[in-house]
């Protein structure tokens, strides 16, 4: 089985357009040529230079034959030549596969490999470890001098098949899939994105990278309704702050550990934050307290989005709109539908817990090169209609509001009964000692695996483990309570912020394996 016979059938709704990114980004060129497009650590580039680099980066991937159908990998930090590469990619009708900056050289090779670029793009700080890979390598930083001297006429029009990039996870272990992601994909969420206020008076401050769906889904909206994008190569408190005040910034996409770290900053309120709009949040559940204290001190909406990178299940919380809401992650986007279901893959009623499946307008193609990992991750359901297993556990209630409990993966059985860690975690931090914490399945003797809470404490308090401990399991059912707890300096993250906790339980289960 090809991997095309394996793709993910998206809903073939008509009413849904299906807008062209380079067509939309050449209009919004045209539009405001004398406008500040991209600005980062090096300067600033106004909306005619931009697409001008583009549109020269376009013809110049055409002088070499890669155009619809072709491919091209980039290891880079942000700048407004990653953004130029990925808008001139897109402009030649090619496909870009930003590949994972925090991945290791022999993962980051298999990659390269398993997308089939013939051109590699590096920034200066990778350069190195791009040498150590394969293909024909161009430095990110040379890229105005490489770029041909005529630019592409006009952008290539895509069909919606047409793979416009694809994503790979950050690939701790093993070979990540690759997520196909079609112009009927990008078009369609460009067209849902500027409901959040995403249009050509957005100044956008990008601070996670280019290689996560999280990124893209407000950076390239923003280009395509010729907005301004602000561009950090890497994320820095202190510097999103003065930037924030500097640019005047109206939106910005997060994940809830940088949430934290801004609202911890001891001089936070200093800076003037006014412009704001409009702040998202992704990649994992904003915790209620956190909600709270962004909504009283930092001005502007704030929207927590749920999704996956592969698209099908989308929900979204307008957080000042309801309050009493702050547990869930909201209700289901515009175009999309989800269901619940059991172990077994029967349908349950919306209202019971199980697994969240979803289906919408913007659903991946599949993964590419692995059509039984598309397949496993497909739910069909009686009508023969392909829904998007999440491999989240929750359920919605009777307002219509999605409640998560856990990645099924992460589900701690402990004597027959199932514990969602989350409803722990959510206990541990009401500890006023509690920073950070992480539960997780640990092997037992006596109940084949117990949930361990590791946590890290605020600075300054003089955290007792067994004192948190027993406080927890006052607040927590009989069949949950924490086996133990332990202190850590910190918790491993994603290069977007989510907790690894296959990493935290690796040693426990290995020394029981030994």
């Amino acid at each position: 089985m090809t991997p095309v016979q394996a793709r993910l059938r998206a809903p073939d709704d008509e009413s849904i357009s299906n807008l062209d990114f380079g067509t939309a980004f050449a209009e919004a060129a045209a539009l405001y040529p004398d406008k500040t497009a991209v600005i980062d650590e090096t300067g600033s580039l106004n909306w005619a230079e931009f697409s001008q680099l583009s549109f020269r980066i376009a013809a110049q991937l055409a002088a070499h034959g890669i155009g619809r159908g072709g491919r091209v990998a980039a290891l880079a930090d942000n700048s407004a030549h990653y953004l130029a590469l990925y808008a001139g990619t897109i402009l030649a009708g090619a496909c870009i596969a930003p590949l994972p900056t925090s991945a290791r050289p022999e993962t980051l090779a298999s990659m390269l490999t398993d997308s089939g670029a013939t051109l590699l793009f590096a920034s200066e700080r990778h350069i190195g470890t791009a040498r150590s890979l394969p293909g024909t390598l161009i430095a990110l930083e040379d890229l105005d001098r490489w770029a041909s001297a005529q630019p592409l006429g006009a952008p290539v029009r895509p069909q919606p098949d047409d793979f416009f990039d694809l994503i790979y996870s950050s690939g701790t272990t093993g070979t990540p899939k690759a997520i196909i992601h079609d112009h009927r994909f990008r078009g369609r969420q460009l067209e849902r994105m500027p409901k959040f206020g995403l249009n050509e008076e957005t100044r956008l401050l990008m601070s996670t990278p280019l290689y996560s769906n999280t990124t893209l889904v407000a950076v390239l909206p923003v280009l395509a309704k010729g907005g301004t994008v602000v561009s950090m190569a890497k994320f820095d408190t202190t510097r999103f702050l003065e930037l924030s005040q500097a640019h005047s910034i109206t939106h910005s996409m997060l994940v809830p550990v940088q949430y934290t770290r801004l609202m911890n900053a001891p001089d936070f309120a200093t800076y003037d934050l006014s412009a704001y709009r409009a702040k998202l949040s992704t990649s994992a559940p904003l915790p209620a307290p956190l909600i709270r204290d962004i909504l009283d001190r930092w001005p502007g909406g704030l929207f927590e989005l749920y999704g996956m990178t592969e698209g099908g299940i989308s929900t979204v919380l307008d957080c000042a709109a309801f309050p009493d809401k702050l547990d869930t992650v909201g209700k289901l986007a515009e175009g999309c539908e989800a269901r619940v279901i059991d172990e077994d893959g029967r349908e349950l009623p919306l209202t019971e817990f199980g697994e969240i499946v979803g289906r919408a307008g913007s659903m991946m193609q599949g993964y590419l090169n692995a059509p039984g990992k598309t397949e496993e991750t497909r739910w069909v359901s009686p009508e023969g209609l392909d829904f998007i297993r999440t491999g989240d556990m929750g359920r919605f209630d009777k307002d219509g509001f999605l409640h998560l409990m856990d990645r099924r993966k992460d589900m701690i059985i402990s004597g027959g009964f199932n514990i969602y860690a989350a409803d722990l975690e959510r206990v541990l931090r009401d500890h006023p000692d509690v920073a950070d914490v992480a539960v997780i399945a640990v092997p037992s003797t006596e109940w084949g695996e117990t949930p361990l809470g590791l946590v890290v404490a605020r600075k300054g308090a003089l955290a007792d483990p067994e004192a948190i401990r027993v406080w927890a399991n006052d607040r927590l059912g009989k069949t949950q309570r924490l086996s133990a707890i332990e202190l850590r300096d910190d918790l491993p993250r994603s290069a977007i912020g989510k907790i690894q906790k296959r990493d935290l339980r690796a040693p426990y289960w290995e020394k029981a394996d030994a």
